[in-house]
């Protein structure tokens, strides 16, 4: 039988990390968790999650980066045939006005959301072509902001979470008959750090409240659409959308 990897970006902290722990433990699966810095981060998830038959490795790689992507992959393939990919990878910037927003967050921000997810989707393209049988996905990890368009504090991250639904909608539609589905979570205010690359790290204890369910998600909701979305339960749904943001 031939091992089957599960790769996932920023799989070693927030909702790449859940995802991770919803997914590990299955005979036959390894996991790939690529992250960008947190060694110590990488380290205990590993250790958290890695078993006999089901092994859990760490591999460094800024998405930012199109030869790192490409080592990543490389890496992934030595451990057999890639089912799955899920683009957990992200950054937003700090809290401001669309016109304080300057050239270098635009391109830093777009580099990583929206360039480095597109170039891991085509890593994984070309491998699950090679791969003509069996569970062949691919989940984006989106925001509801991509829709709502965060005025006044991350349009450049809206922005780029828009570019991402695109690239998943057109995506799926040219791999449908191929048998590679594509999907994507809209993520809403989630509970995890990510609030501080924003400058609040509390901000789902500020916004949670504020929406229509009366509180921010968690990283392990998400997880569990995610994996949803990966399993056969999911075998007819390709190019959609789910909206995990309470109601946002």
């Amino acid at each position: 039988m031939v091992n089957e990897v599960y790769l996932i970006t920023g799989g070693t902290r927030g909702i790449g990390a859940a995802t991770a722990r919803q997914l590990a433990g299955v005979p036959g699966r390894t996991l790939v968790l690529a992250y960008r810095s947190d060694v110590e981060a990488a380290d205990r998830i590993v250790a958290e999650l890695d078993a006999p038959g089901s092994p859990v490795a760490a591999v460094r790689c800024d998405v930012a980066d199109p030869a790192q992507i490409e080592a990543l992959f490389s890496a992934a393939d030595e451990h057999g045939a890639l089912a799955a990919l899920v683009n957990s990878a992200g950054i937003v910037g700090t809290q401001t006005s669309f016109v304080d927003i300057d050239a270098d967050r635009w391109r830093n921000m777009l580099q990583v959301n929206v360039i480095g997810t597109a170039l891991c989707c085509r890593e994984a393209v070309r491998r699950m072509r090679e791969r003509p049988v069996g569970a062949r996905a691919i989940v984006n990890i989106s925001s509801k902001a991509a829709v709502l368009g965060s005025p006044n504090e991350y349009v450049d991250y809206a922005a780029s979470k828009g570019a991402v639904d695109s690239l998943t909608r057109g995506l799926a539609l040219e791999v449908a008959a191929e048998g590679i589905r594509v999907t994507a979570i809209r993520a809403g205010i989630i509970d995890t750090d990510i609030h501080i690359l924003g400058g609040e790290p509390r901000r789902a204890d500020r916004v949670g409240p504020m929406q229509p369910m009366g509180r921010a998600g968690t990283a392990q909701e998400v997880a569990d659409a995610v994996s949803w979305l990966l399993s056969d339960r999911a075998s007819y749904v390709t190019g959609a959308f789910i909206d995990v943001s309470g109601g946002r």
